[in-house]
């Protein structure tokens, strides 16, 4: 798929919110062991679950991105990035994570979030098409937080359900669009709290090196080093700043996106905020290959 070593490219994994069950053909295919490992820690297949919680959502996504990495070659860019979940994909695919632990981790994760969004009232998340100004003060009015800042007009309000559907009643009234997110919480908010702790804990059970090549953390819009499992802990709560994770791939002298998937989510949020990017979904060469 003519990627390379190549110094002005970066691979980008997606979060959760992508994939289905026919993803499981690619991880079955090219990464068996992965999806067997999923059943082992989850006591099912998460394929044939991913759209029932978190809990199943988060691996299959890591192992079905990984699988379409591994197609790819495992090429090396000259960065890699993930939104939210994503990260973790990006530190394996960097060699800083053994695969395995990674999806060790990502169960890890996607419990403890799960766990911390059963333990209090219902939360919920919505992706908004408006501008950074439109956005921040709908999520002010309603007391949410502005979870993901994806795109130069797209972002994701964060908080308790009936905060969330007040907005979409606003920004129906206004004109704007407005559609909730297949998750169960808040995530990306305060209330994910009761899960730092627990996730931390699970990343002490894994050995994490410090990346050859740069990852880009989507929290922080600066690169990994020095004390990553912190890092990652923390994101549970932190907004995903993905406008600025891209602006910096920019200014690290990134010219071409590949988004591995599952999907192409990240390729139109890269297209939406660079002018003249060159950006690639190779997610259906994958499968097809």
């Amino acid at each position: 798929m003519g990627v390379g070593t190549e110094r002005d490219t970066a691979i980008l994994f997606p979060g959760q919110g992508v994939g289905d069950e026919s993803c499981r053909d690619l991880v079955s295919a090219v990464r068996p062991d992965l999806l067997d490992l999923a059943e082992e820690l989850l006591g099912a297949d998460p394929f044939a679950r991913i759209s029932e919680s978190t809990r199943f959502a988060q691996p299959a996504v890591y192992c079905a991105a990984i699988a379409s990495f591994e197609r790819l070659g495992r090429p090396l860019p000259a960065s890699f990035a993930g939104h939210s979940l994503g990260e973790l994909t990006a530190l394996a695919a960097a060699g800083a994570i053994d695969d395995r632990d990674g999806l060790r981790m990502v169960a890890a994760r996607g419990e403890a979030m799960e766990a911390a969004a059963r333990a209090q009232p219902p939360g919920a998340m919505l992706a908004v098409r408006a501008d950074a100004q439109q956005a921040k003060q709908l999520a002010l009015s309603q007391g949410l937080v502005l979870a993901n800042e994806n795109a130069r007009a797209q972002f994701v309000l964060s908080g308790p359900l009936p905060a969330i559907e007040a907005a979409e009643r606003v920004a129906s009234t206004a004109g704007l669009r407005a559609k909730r997110l297949p998750v169960a919480g808040a995530f990306h908010t305060p209330a994910m709290a009761p899960a730092v702790p627990v996730f931390r804990r699970a990343l002490e059970s894994v050995e994490i090196r410090e990346p050859a090549t740069p990852v880009i953390s989507c929290s922080t819009a600066e690169p990994f080093g020095g004390e990553i499992r912190s890092a990652l802990a923390a994101a549970l709560t932190l907004p995903v700043r993905w406008t600025q994770t891209v602006a910096l791939l920019q200014e690290l002298g990134v010219r071409r996106y590949l988004d591995v998937g599952p999907g192409r989510v990240l390729a139109g949020l890269v297209r939406r905020t660079v002018e003249d990017a060159e950006v690639e979904a190779t997610w259906e060469a994958a499968v097809h290959a």
